[in-house]
């Protein structure tokens, strides 16, 4: 069975102060037991901290990877030193990546395949804009982002990964796709994988990623195909980053 996740991309923000207080009230606010995973993707200047911060009690992970090993890449992290970090996951294929720095889904499929290699679990966002979805054309494009993946590592390589759906026109706007929206890409991205494998497409957790609340996260998390959030403004305090836990322990229970 799929374990609900909840994961806290805090994107440009942040300061040492504020990563130590918020990793320590999120940790002191999980419940002692629980059968859901909780992570936070600092930037990358934050992830020492991380590492002598969270315990057991939460992942962690970077933001994007560089595909290449080492090499003249000014400004690049690789896969191999978000691992000596510590970092468990890595977020690829973010729309902000895609859009604002122009990553391919061709050079998105070669930062998940470098995430594997070095044992980190990629996190591979995909989805749409407004005028892609006014369009009609949402599981084209939500089907070319994972192919562009399939066809350079295999559909084996999501045996141990993990997909996060974020309509672009609910990321930071206010906006949410309804619970029944969200769910019908997500069970169309389940059955993307089932092409290709029963098995890993009924293991693989797909998140929901648009404004994602406390208010909202429950009904979003009960959908059969939703196995938790990508949480990007609400995941930058504890009380509503906890809010949104609460609603999985919920679940979890």
């Amino acid at each position: 069975m799929r374990k609900l996740l909840v994961a806290g991309n805090w994107k440009l923000n942040g300061s040492i102060a504020m990563t130590a207080d918020l990793i320590s009230e999120i940790i002191e606010g999980l419940p002692n037991e629980k059968n859901f995973d909780v992570a936070i993707f600092p930037p990358f200047v934050y992830l020492p901290l991380a590492n002598t911060s969270v315990g057991n009690a939460i992942k962690y992970g970077g933001q994007t990877v560089s595909e290449h090993e080492s090499g003249a890449y000014t400004g690049e992290i690789s896969a191999a030193m978000l691992k000596e970090l510590g970092c468990q996951m890595v977020l690829v294929g973010h729309s902000e990546r895609r859009s604002y720095y122009k990553e391919s889904s061709a050079n998105i499929a070669k930062k998940f395949q470098a995430a594997l290699k070095h044992g980190l679990t990629p996190v591979l966002c995909c989805g749409e804009t407004l005028e892609q979805r006014e369009s009609g054309v949402t599981e084209k494009v939500v089907a070319d982002q994972i192919n562009a993946v399939i066809e350079l590592v295999g559909i084996e390589g999501f045996a141990n990964a993990v997909i996060a759906y974020e309509p672009v026109w609910a990321i930071g706007t206010g906006k949410t796709a309804s619970s029944e929206q969200a769910q019908e890409v997500h069970a169309f991205i389940r059955s993307l994988l089932s092409l290709k494998s029963d098995t890993i497409a009924h293991l693989v957790p797909i998140l929901y990623g648009g404004s994602v609340k406390g208010s909202n996260a429950k009904e979003l998390f009960s959908m059969q195909d939703i196995d938790g959030g990508l949480i990007g403004g609400a995941s930058l305090t504890s009380e509503d980053f906890l809010a949104i836990c609460q609603q999985a322990d919920v679940l979890s229970s």
